[in-house]
C-alpha cells in the first residue's frame, strides 16, 4: 500500500507529458482522468460571492439542495469541504489508528491518508474499511450486505463516481454509527476545479469533521455553483444518457485497436492491452494522455473525449 513518503499516483499531469513528448497544451487531449468532459454550465456569479466571506444562508441552501438531490436520510448531517480530497485527508482522525482495509487496485489517496496518520493499511477487512463505489479503475460496485458485514468502527463509502447510477448509492447507510458517505462535484459534474465535496454521516460525526475543517471550508463561489448544479435534475438525467452513449462509442473505437475486456463506468473505461507502457506511449505521441498504473503492466484507463475534435484525434492515434 501507499507509504507516507510515497508519491501519490493520479491522473492528470499534462505538464509532465508535454515535457516528455512535446507539443503545446492546446495540442493535447487529456483522457487520464474520470472527469466529465462536458461540464455543468457555470451560472453567473454575483460580485458578493467574491467580495464577502461565505454566508451562512447560502451554506444552508447548498446543503439543503445536496440533501434533496442525494436523498440524504433524515438522521444524517452533511459537511461541505474544498473537494473530496480534503475530507479524505481528515477521515482517519475519526478513530484511533489501528488497521484499515482498502483493496489495492483503487484510488490510492485513501491509503495515503490512513498511512499518514499511523494506520496499518492492508487489503483485508479491518477496523476501518474504505469502499470506492463504484471503484476506480474497474467500476466494481460493492454489495450492501458485504459492507455491513465487514463494518467495525469506521466505514467510508466514497461515491465520487456514483452519480452516474444513483440507484446504486448506499446513501441509506449514512445515518448508521461509524458510516461516512462521500460525494462531490468533480467527476459527474465535471467541476473538479470548483473544489466542492461533501461528507454525509451522523450529526456527531459531521460536527467532528467540521471542527477539523475549520470555518469557511468552501468559498462563496463554490456555494453558489454547487446550489445551481445540485438543483438541476434535468441536466443530471440528460448527462447520464449522453455518457452512456459516449461510453459505447469509446468501447467500439478502442476494440478496433486491440483494447479488450472493457469495464469501468460511463466516466472512465479500463482495458486490457498487451503492454500498458507501449499503449500509453503510442497515445502520447499522438498527444492523447491516458492513465496506466504502477501495479499492472497490462491495464490502461481512458476517460471520455468531449468535443468532436477530441474524438477525431483519438481515432487517428488508434488507427
Amino acid at each position: 500500500m501507499t507509504s507516507p513518503d510515497q508519491k501519490r499516483d493520479h491522473g492528470g499531469g499534462l505538464d509532465a507529458a508535454i515535457a516528455r513528448f512535446g507539443g503545446a497544451r492546446a495540442d493535447w487531449v487529456d483522457l487520464s482522468t474520470g472527469i466529465n468532459p462536458v461540464p455543468y454550465p457555470l451560472p453567473e456569479i454575483p460580485a458578493r460571492f467574491w467580495q464577502a466571506l461565505p454566508d451562512s444562508q447560502d451554506q444552508s441552501d447548498l446543503l439543503g439542495a445536496a440533501r434533496q438531490f442525494w436523498g440524504v436520510p433524515e438522521g444524517a448531517g452533511i459537511a461541505a469541504a474544498s473537494g473530496v480530497s480534503a475530507l479524505i485527508a481528515a477521515l482517519p482522525r475519526l478513530a484511533p489508528a489501528t488497521r484499515a482495509g482498502i483493496i489495492r487496485q483503487t484510488y490510492n489517496e485513501h491509503a495515503a491518508s490512513f498511512n499518514a496518520f499511523g494506520w496499518t493499511v492492508g487489503e483485508s477487512p479491518a477496523d476501518a474499511n474504505v469502499y470506492v463505489h463504484p471503484n476506480n479503475p474497474d467500476g466494481r460496485l460493492w454489495d450492501r450486505d458485504t459492507v455491513l458485514q465487514q463494518h467495525k468502527s469506521l466505514t467510508i463509502i466514497d461515491e465520487s463516481f456514483c452519480d452516474i447510477s444513483p440507484s446504486a448509492s448506499h446513501m441509506e447507510l449514512a445515518d448508521r454509527p461509524g458510516f461516512v458517505v462521500l460525494k462531490g462535484l468533480g467527476k459527474f459534474w465535471g467541476l473538479a476545479g470548483v473544489r466542492l465535496g461533501f461528507a454525509i454521516a451522523r450529526p456527531e460525526t459531521i460536527a467532528r469533521l467540521e471542527q477539523m475543517l475549520g470555518p469557511w471550508a468552501i468559498s462563496g463561489p463554490a456555494q453558489h455553483i454547487g446550489l445551481h448544479a445540485l438543483s438541476n435534475h434535468t441536466w443530471a438525467d440528460q448527462t447520464r444518457a449522453r455518457l452512456e452513449q459516449d461510453t459505447a462509442r469509446l468501447d467500439a473505437m478502442t476494440a478496433n485497436a486491440g483494447f479488450t475486456n472493457p469495464r469501468g463506468t460511463s466516466l472512465f473505461r479500463l482495458y486490457d492491452v498487451a503492454s500498458a507502457e507501449a499503449a500509453f506511449e503510442q497515445l502520447a505521441k499522438g498527444r492523447v494522455l491516458s492513465r496506466i498504473f504502477p501495479y499492472s503492466k497490462t491495464l490502461i484507463r481512458l476517460g471520455l473525449p468531449g468535443p468532436q475534435a477530441a474524438w477525431s484525434q483519438l481515432q487517428q492515434v488508434l488507427e
